[in-house]
């Protein structure tokens, strides 16, 4: 897997329904930078029909478009999961739709509504896909991953509804494995160039095979895996709901143009090798940042790091921060005693304040401080950090919106790290920050290995 293709280059073939520039030219342009602080909380998505099968999701202040959604029609979008789904294309995919104000439902194909996703990721689907064959959508996405994607192939219902969708030119979409894997199968790529995970390209037909990242023919849109999911995500709202949304949507997001290096800061330098496999928490809440749980937990494990996820509420499901459904893998109260190389905390502004309020986390934090011991937070949870007095003379980045609660806060950082301290703005930048992890726990190398299975961009040296 050693083609990576430059993020946000857009390809699109022409259309008899759609006709707009390729989303790079514009995003090329921008700088995205944090979003306007809100005093307010956020207005949620246009009213719901009645009998929607949309997740309510709860939506966090700081990171959603509040004028995106009450300004644009209601969207329906159906994002399709089984077991062996990829984490990080599924939940970014319903995250950054639920943003720009679409109805996202996320069905299960299974017999039950809880899958573990290809990393070990535990989610819970809104309905069956069962109770979707009537619905008409505006866009069905398929996620990738294995044997997510056979999984998918294999469900007549979804069968049945993605070709219905293509028939009557509707927007559908698929990344990663799914190109190949599943729209292939059904023929569903007739006539369409296509992209797909460089693992899947000798699946498809050289005359119609493109290496970009994502590539728009007609009402298919596809794109190549887990690092490519916010260009693939983003290039879907522009087409639902125009290059406005999309624009503040990456802007909320912090997604940086291709031609601006993600930058990372490091002060006090230290090493973090370990002799053994590096065992992490990732604490939870209901509110968490689910693009930055999910993120964390699918590259650190990709690493080949024991990554434990505990939830601090009292059940071991929460409702993250956009209506993504996660269970971890065990109560916080279970592993009240217990030791990790590395605790890092999810941001998500009533996530953050939740893992703020637990005692036995605060418990942990302070140990972990205490044995000198790894530990770090992104978005918004540094600011816990800081209440905690776990931060004091030390550098640290956080969302924009909270960087002023950092008493050294650096602002022209996405990753920063102080010694054992390690912080990030967050969203899309959690990619990067997962992956500096991964590169002081284990060396470069190891981290451009995994940033080159997810088809992520990451520098070379």
């Amino acid at each position: 897997m050693k083609s990576i293709s430059p993020l946000f280059s857009v390809s699109t073939a022409k259309s008899p329904v759609f006709n707009f520039a390729p989303i790079s030219h514009r995003l090329s342009s921008i700088k995205f930078a944090a979003p306007p602080q809100r005093n307010s909380p956020a207005t949620k998505p246009s009213s719901k029909s009645a009998n929607t099968l949309s997740a309510t999701p709860t939506l966090d202040p700081i990171t959603t478009a509040a004028s995106t959604a009450a300004s644009t029609p209601a969207k329906k979008v159906l994002v399709p999961i089984g077991f062996g789904t990829e984490e990080m294309e599924a939940v970014i995919l319903a995250d950054v739709l639920r943003r720009a104000g679409a109805e996202v439902t996320v069905a299960s194909v299974e017999q039950q509504l809880e899958i573990e996703a290809s990393g070990g990721t535990r989610l819970v689907a809104d309905a069956f896909i069962s109770a979707c064959s009537a619905e008409t959508f505006d866009l069905v996405a398929l996620p990738g991953g294995m044997p997510g994607s056979a999984r998918l192939r294999d469900c007549e219902i979804l069968q049945k509804i993605t070709s219905r969708q293509a028939e009557e030119k509707r927007l559908y979409g698929a990344i990663c494995a799914a190109p190949a894997v599943t729209l292939l199968p059904w023929g569903l790529l007739k006539r369409k160039q296509t992209t797909c995970h460089p693992a899947f390209i000798d699946k498809i037909p050289s005359f119609r095979m493109v290496k970009t990242s994502t590539q728009v023919s007609g009402e298919l849109t596809t794109s190549r895996g887990p690092g490519t999911s916010f260009e693939f995500a983003i290039c879907l709202v522009e087409q639902l709901f125009g290059e406005p949304v999309a624009r503040e949507i990456g802007e909320l997001l912090l997604m940086n143009p291709a031609d601006d290096d993600p930058k990372r800061q490091e002060f006090n330098e230290v090493g973090w090798s370990l002799d053994h496999t590096p065992q992490v928490l990732i604490p939870i809440a209901n509110g968490s940042e689910e693009i930055e749980v999910v993120t964390l937990i699918d590259i650190l494990r990709r690493a080949k790091v024991n990554v434990v996820v505990a939830s601090v509420e009292k059940s071991a499901q929460v409702l993250a921060s956009n209506g993504t459904k996660i269970v971890a893998d065990k109560l916080i109260s279970a592993i009240s005693d217990s030791i990790y190389d590395l605790i890092i905390l999810p941001g998500g502004t009533a996530g953050a304040e939740r893992l703020h309020k637990s005692k036995i986390l605060k418990k942990l934090l302070k140990e972990q401080e205490s044995a000198g011991r790894i530990f770090g937070a992104i978005c918004s949870s540094p600011a816990v950090l800081q209440k905690q007095g776990l931060i004091k003379d030390k550098k640290a980045t956080a969302h924009p919106a909270v960087l002023d609660k950092l008493k050294d806060g650096v602002d022209d950082a996405q990753v920063v790290i102080d010694g054992k301290l390690i912080t990030s703005q967050g969203l899309a930048t959690a990619t990067q920050f997962a992956l500096a992890i991964v590169s002081k726990l284990f060396g470069h190398a190891r981290a451009r290995s995994v940033a080159e299975g997810i088809v992520y961009q990451y520098p070379r040296s």
